[in-house]
């Protein structure tokens, strides 16, 4: 009889499948060129690390909040700003706003504009002690939908030649990422994590849903703002980094409960991270030595995650 792997041992080989998959990536084809070909390797290495536990972190964090397995952070607004700001400052400046923000400037603004979106909604939404999660979604929906109107409106201003800028801009890629986005970046997501591993067995706590967590003890409305905030810095780093990722948190998010058979978090967190980042790397492996570059990380994991969501949906209402 098959011996059935403990979730423990689960989390551990998809972190050693995590490390081949690294190596390879590094590694293949490279004649060992350590001058040049393998430290730009590095550099993509490093943003798949750093996306994959924004994505696996934010969207495992933010589907306990919610208390739904087919939510993401996306419906949040966070990737409609993004993709907004970017055609303003083509419709603004044309292409020279490449160069006269530059790839740092960009990140930057970007990033602090989505704090500040989050900012704004959760004050605006958490005042006067309430506290309606479910409002918030529906809020950040809506969002989402105006301020994606309003950026194909903008994006019907611009030029044929500039509207190929906000393509690239509307892909997630690898290549893009500075070292000195890399630095930022890590720190930011090591911070978060921190702050957020002193709160796991919390999270535990509120995955079994708003009105048990209160019985047993738990400071709720400060406890949910805390963690949407946490969430926001991860999206926003993650969007700016790597650009959108759509539906990749539902895909890593339901592989990981599936894979960890638990909901604990200090279990799912870590293998859901390995999970990110595993699927990154076999993205940009495809991208790199099967379609020759003449397709893009972000349509493959769209495609392959937008069709497991299909899949999720249908067998959701069978199960209803």
């Amino acid at each position: 009889m098959m011996r059935v792997l403990t979730p423990q041992v689960s989390r551990h080989a998809v972190w050693l499948v995590v490390l081949v998959l690294a190596m390879t990536f590094l590694l293949f084809r490279s004649d060992f060129d350590f001058d040049y070909v393998i430290p730009r390797r590095l550099a993509r290495l490093a943003a798949m690390f750093i996306g994959g536990i924004c994505v696996a972190w934010s969207s495992i964090a933010f589907q306990t909040i919610t208390g739904n397995r087919i939510l993401t952070p996306a419906i949040m607004g966070y990737e409609a700003v993004y993709l907004l700001l970017q055609s303003l400052l083509v419709l603004a400046m044309g292409t020279q706003s490449l160069v006269v923000l530059g790839a740092n400037g960009n990140f930057a603004v970007s990033v602090l504009l989505m704090l500040g979106y989050s900012w704004a909604i959760h004050r605006w939404l958490f005042q006067d002690g309430r506290n309606n999660v479910y409002f918030l979604l529906l809020v950040g929906l809506v969002l989402t939908m105006v301020i994606g109107t309003f950026t194909q409106f903008v994006q019907f201003k611009v030029s044929p030649g500039e509207f190929s800028v906000l393509l690239d801009f509307s892909q997630a890629s690898f290549g893009k990422a500075e070292p000195g986005q890399l630095l930022v970046s890590s720190t930011l997501v090591a911070a978060v994590c921190m702050a957020g591993i002193k709160a796991l067995p919390i999270l535990d706590v509120l995955s079994l849903g708003r009105d048990q967590a209160v019985s047993l003890g738990v400071d709720y409305q400060r406890t949910v703002r805390l963690y949407l905030a946490l969430i926001a810095v991860l999206v926003a780093v993650s969007t700016s980094l790597l650009g959108p990722t759509a539906f990749m948190g539902i895909f890593v998010a339901n592989i990981t409960y599936a894979l960890a058979r638990t909901f604990r978090h200090r279990i799912t967190l870590p293998t859901g991270c390995a999970i990110a980042i595993g699927i990154f790397i076999l993205a940009q492996l495809a991208v790199e030595h099967v379609f020759n570059y003449r397709a893009t990380v972000g349509i493959l994991v769209n495609l392959v995650c937008g069709a497991w969501f299909l899949v999720l949906m249908v067998r959701t209402r069978g199960a209803a």
